[in-house]
């Protein structure tokens, strides 16, 4: 680096001083009008070099080819950084013009990487228009404010998100790709299906592989015995998949998934992670829609957990991803028919039969009742339907015994629902959108146990009534509905599940395309 930064400031300029500073300014001035931000910084700075001078700058310079350097340890697209070419411009800079241009160079990547590394490569609603996130954006010419005042090395290494979950998925990120290196998990398994007491070549690639993965030691058993059923069931419960210890068809695909899908599905929840660098809430509510699964997270720690029911994989039912903040839960709810669901789904079953649906009230616009037999339904069209339909308090209302409302224009919340038989499923994408909890009470209890001695009691009580009746939380918490195909345990092991509504895939996609490559490493 003292042979660069030698290179860099000892060009021949026989004119006097000033010359050469005017000359830099003036390039500075130049090339950093083609950016807004860039130019505020610098004409607030007095056109002066941040990148290019002696002292401090010399740090700065080593600093930031360093961090340009590990970018694709991030899962960066390392190739828009053009570190090679940043360090060739600075070897050839001579002349005052010469160095101006580098240093509004150096601070454009410089502002592209920041920004990448700390809130993401992709803007997520142009993947898809479900991912409803607000990305924290910083300004980006406080970026170079907050730079020229601090540490350089301190500065990188505060830009990306600073969780645990990030780090274990940077960890688990180089384990894979050294697997990568290794020839990955070896040959796939060529069966369908393999219960407990076979045996054969499938049995034993079924073996080998376990075993490369973790799962098993090492052994020369050839029989799916109880060891290897032990080791499926371990997969299974790492994968999210039924704990049955039968290599069925779902489980058989999952173990058969590569090393480079896996590495995909890391790399995607790194760009996730970014996406969300912010304070999630000391308390906070999360949803994990690839995992059916609600928990509420205390200091880090989560304190209560349920399966979840999501929306249903066609895309106008799917469940969309977004933060918002639980203010009240209602005891004993109405269910307000979405007016999807209205004008697509029983406005056609009114027309056949006007006593269609007849457990659900149909309401004027002041909410009255009115008398079905006495309308021709026939007459009506989804986008003139002058009604709306409501089905009132009781055990199978469609939202069960309670909601949680976090008021958002997606309209969505989590509710209890009479239709419990679903929990057991290994799939649980059936509903339009909404998050149906399996164990709603539990649930509504943790909530209260904040505001009063008797949670339970104040719950009963309140549920006895029949009455629909609205429980404000004293201290609203903030609930993330998120979407991770791979995520960190609680014991700090990595998890797998599958992309149900296709959209860490269409990430990944766009992060290749954004130059994001796959990598192995030696060693």
């Amino acid at each position: 680096m003292a042979g660069l930064v030698l290179a860099l400031l000892a060009f021949v300029a026989p004119t006097p001083a000033v010359a050469q500073v005017t000359a830099f300014k003036q390039a500075v001035a130049e090339a950093s009008a083609r950016d807004e931000d860039i130019a505020a910084f610098y004409q607030a700075n007095k056109f002066e070099a941040v990148w290019t001078g002696k002292g401090r700058d010399r740090n700065r310079r080593a600093a930031l080819i360093q961090a340009l350097s590990n970018a694709a340890n991030h899962g960066l697209p390392a190739e828009r950084y053009d570190v090679a070419g940043l360090q060739a411009k600075m070897k050839a800079a001579r002349s005052p013009r010469d160095l101006g241009l580098l240093e509004v160079e150096m601070s454009r990547v410089f502002l592209q990487y920041a920004r990448d590394l700390q809130t993401g490569v992709l803007i997520p609603g142009r993947i898809d228009k479900a991912i409803v996130r607000k990305v924290p954006y910083r300004d980006r010419t406080s970026y170079l404010v907050n730079f020229a005042k601090s540490s350089p090395k301190g500065f990188f290494r505060a830009l990306a998100p600073r969780t645990h979950e990030y780090t274990a998925l940077m960890k688990e990120k180089l384990r894979l790709e050294r697997l990568l290196a290794q020839g990955g998990w070896g040959q796939t398994v060529p069966a369908n299906t393999l219960k407990p007491g076979a045996s054969g070549a499938s049995v034993v690639a079924l073996r080998d592989r376990l075993v490369r993965m973790g799962y098993m030691k090492r052994t020369a058993g050839q029989s799916y015995d109880a060891t290897m059923t032990a080791a499926v069931q371990s997969f299974q419960r790492a994968h999210g998949l039924a704990e049955d210890g039968v290599a069925g068809p779902g489980t058989m695909t999952e173990i058969n998934v590569s090393v480079q899908e896996r590495l995909q599905s890391v790399i995607v929840a790194m760009e996730r992670e970014r996406w969300m660098n912010q304070e999630r809430g000391k308390r906070h509510i999360e949803v994990n829609l690839t995992d059916f699964s609600a928990k509420i997270i205390d200091n880090g720690k989560i304190t209560f957990q349920t399966r979840s029911v999501i929306g249903h994989r066609a895309r106008d039912r799917q469940s969309p991803e977004f933060s918002d903040v639980m203010e009240f839960m209602v005891i004993n709810p109405s269910w307000y028919v979405p007016r999807s669901i209205v004008t697509k789904e029983y406005l056609p079953e009114l027309q056949a039969n006007p006593n269609a649906v007849n457990h659900i009230e149909i309401t004027d616009r002041s909410g009255r009742r009115i008398d079905r037999s006495a309308v021709d339904f026939t007459q009506f069209t989804p986008a003139n339907f002058p009604f709306a339909m409501r089905q009132p308090p009781s055990r199978g209302n469609a939202l069960g015994l309670v909601k949680f409302m976090f008021p958002n224009k997606h309209n969505i919340y989590l509710h209890d629902t009479p239709a419990k038989n679903l929990f057991g499923r290994e799939v649980r994408a059936y509903s339009h959108g909404c998050i149906r909890l399996a164990d709603p009470f539990d649930f509504a209890y943790a909530l209260l146990a904040k505001q009063t001695n008797d949670p339970q009691g104040l719950f009963q009580r309140t549920l006895a009534t029949g009455k629909e009746t609205q429980v404000d939380l004293k201290d609203p918490v903030p609930v993330h509905i998120i979407y991770r195909t791979a995520f960190t345990d609680s014991k700090g092991r990595t998890q797998f599940r599958r992309d149900i509504y296709g959209r860490d895939g269409r990430i990944w996609e766009a992060l290749s395309k954004a130059g994001v490559a796959l990598r192995a490493v030696q060693g």
